[in-house]
């Protein structure tokens, strides 16, 4: 019989590195903070109208939110910013996150890149900063990839603005599983959050849960599925669907808070998108909604594995290739972002 130090000691030697990460505890730039994890809802600013997303976003502030996700490539940081400045809340009380865009990868343009986001926001430093794809283009060369710069040069870039206390935290967007563990088998300072497409029609069950295990915060954008104008699926609105239709009536509530609050039920961050007050505010009844285990289970029988946003092929990228709805180079849709 083999002795059990052995066995535990192999078990030691064939566990991969990142099982332990949920032990460690990243640094942060921040001395003091009033929130010290991430909200589990926040104000998406993605598509939002350059000309009404600063009343959105002091509008939402002043309604009881206090996370604001933002990003370089949605070219309404700076409106944002006003929104964040006009309502008057103290920055110790509010999240804020931003994203590092695909043209910023190497080490000068992200130090650029950051400050410009800070700026554009107001704010003296973020809360979270997203590589926001695993894809880097070379500066100044439209979507032509960088080949010279890999996601482990970027990660390392990305520690460094924690290192100069520009960001509390740092993370990841739209990664494949098997890219994630590449940065967790490498990084010193370790992704704090996910944000990734996760909703009642992709809902990736398994990829949650393994974030989980790893100790990495999942943030759903697109929580209210294919909602948004841009997203051409070919599958009825899910504001439409006789499912959730049913089940928010029983609820009392409407088909966005009760999707919403499914998503926050599984765990996730969820960051509804509006400019239009009477929306923001009812979406915050999703924090009253529950669900039972066995909703929870009918919810999980709707999942169509149809991924909304998916810029690949326009990119000549293969991205998502170990979950649901991958690229296809050869053919299907194709988003912007």
């Amino acid at each position: 019989m083999i002795p059990l130090e052995v066995i535990s000691a192999v078990a030691m030697i064939i566990t991969p590195f990142y099982a332990f990460l949920p032990l460690l505890a990243p640094p942060v730039a921040a001395e003091s903070h009033g929130i010290d994890d991430i909200p589990r809802f926040g104000l998406g600013t993605w598509l939002s109208d350059k000309a009404k997303v600063a009343h959105a976003v002091e509008y939402a502030l002043k309604s009881g939110y206090n996370h604001v996700d933002a990003a370089l490539i949605y070219r309404n940081e700076d409106e944002t910013g006003k929104g964040i400045a006009k309502a008057g809340v103290a920055r110790e009380d509010i999240w804020v996150t931003s994203k590092l865009w695909n043209n910023h990868h190497r080490a000068d343009e992200a130090i650029k890149a950051i400050k410009k986001s800070i700026s554009d926001l107001g704010v003296e430093y973020l809360d979270l900063y997203l590589m926001h794809w695993p894809v880097a283009f070379v500066p100044d060369q439209g979507t032509q990839i960088d080949e010279e710069t890999s996601i482990f040069d970027t990660w390392r870039t990305m520690e460094d603005l924690v290192r100069a206390n520009l960001t509390r935290h740092i993370g990841i967007s739209n990664f494949a599983k098997i890219d994630v563990e590449n940065i967790l088998e490498i990084c010193t300072i370790c992704p704090y959050a996910h944000e990734f497409e996760t909703h009642p029609y992709l809902q990736q069950q398994d990829f949650v849960d393994f974030h989980k295990q790893v100790g990495i915060k999942v943030i759903a954008y697109s929580p209210l599925a294919n909602t948004n104008p841009t997203y051409h699926s070919g599958i009825k609105p899910i504001m439409e669907d006789p499912f959730w239709l049913d089940l928010a009536s029983s609820k009392n509530a409407t088909v966005a808070q009760t999707v919403l609050a499914w998503g926050m039920q599984r765990g996730t961050t969820v960051i509804p998108k509006s400019v239009h007050e009477k929306y923001i505010s009812q979406n915050l009844g999703a924090l009253e909604i529950t669900f039972t285990n066995d909703e929870m289970e009918d919810i999980r029988a709707q999942d169509k594995k149809t991924r909304m946003n998916n810029p690949g092929r326009g990119w000549g990228v293969k991205l998502f290739e170990d979950l649901d709805d991958p690229t296809k180079l050869d053919g299907g849709k194709g988003q912007e972002l």
